[in-house]
């Protein structure tokens, strides 16, 4: 079993889009197989189904200046930010599959995500970072201070996230994903309340990993393509190219 995996580098959010939604109508149409598409953006701020409009603290105005554009999308979750140093995930999988764990004939979309979440957790476990999920708070999270990864013992600090996730799915095909801080400038999350919460802070595995990991966009890169591989049980097949990819043609197995 495969999963196609496109590295796009930096590319606008809006040619994003529309890669994306070229994969996502090759995948419903059976023409490809499920694919893993990885890429940065520049500053963009997005907000998805649930978000208030209250959670962008800069004004139009501030961000036109900047050239930050702003996008709403179909994407479940509320706001978030994408920019240089994080990396972007858009895995349009369809979720009739095989999958490890599937029970019935889609996996589920909570299923799906808590794979990416578990992906994405032994990634920054890669760059020795501990991280987590916190119960209806979706993403991956820091442990909190004076919290070890085998305590019952509430944190004393705030944990902070270090990637977030939101999804939508259409006839049974995934898109949308992740963003994992790696090198983010995080002082450009002080334009929005990230993903609507207020009592928790962002981070990046630049801050978090042990002094010998010192994580770049590659080694990123690698990591997460080789945990998805993993967790969802898929061998990962790099594409040169968006041609060579729509060009594919799925096996029995993907």
């Amino acid at each position: 079993m495969f999963i196609h995996l496109l590295q796009l580098g930096r590319i606008s959010y809006a040619e994003g889009l529309d890669i994306q939604a070229r994969v996502v109508a090759a995948r419903k149409a059976g023409t490809i197989g499920d694919t893993l598409l990885l890429l940065e953006h520049p500053p963009v701020i997005t907000l998805g189904r649930n978000a208030s409009r209250a959670n962008v603290l800069a004004s139009d105005e501030w961000l036109a200046q900047r050239k930050v554009a702003l996008f709403e999308i179909n994407r479940g979750g509320d706001v978030t930010y994408h920019g240089p140093g994080q990396l972007v995930g858009y895995p349009i999988m369809d979720l009739r599959g095989e999958f490890p764990n599937k029970k019935g004939p889609y996996l589920g979309p909570v299923d799906f995500v808590r794979m990416m979440e578990e992906a994405l957790i032994r990634t920054c476990g890669d760059f020795g970072v501990m991280a987590k999920r916190i119960p209806k708070c979706t993403g991956v999270w820091t442990f909190g201070g004076g919290e070890s990864a085998d305590s019952d013992v509430h944190e004393r600090t705030p944990e902070k996230k270090l990637a977030a996730i939101g999804v939508h799915v259409s006839q049974g095909v995934t898109s949308h994903g992740f963003a994992l801080n790696v090198t983010t400038d995080l002082r450009d999350f002080e334009w929005i309340v990230p993903c609507g919460i207020t009592d928790r802070g962002v981070t990046s595995l630049e801050l978090e990993a042990e002094d010998s990991m010192d994580p770049t966009m590659e080694t990123a890169i690698n990591a997460t393509a080789r945990n998805f591989g993993r967790v969802f049980g898929r061998q990962m097949v790099w594409c040169e190219s968006l041609e060579q990819l729509l060009a594919q043609k799925p096996t029995s197995s993907e």
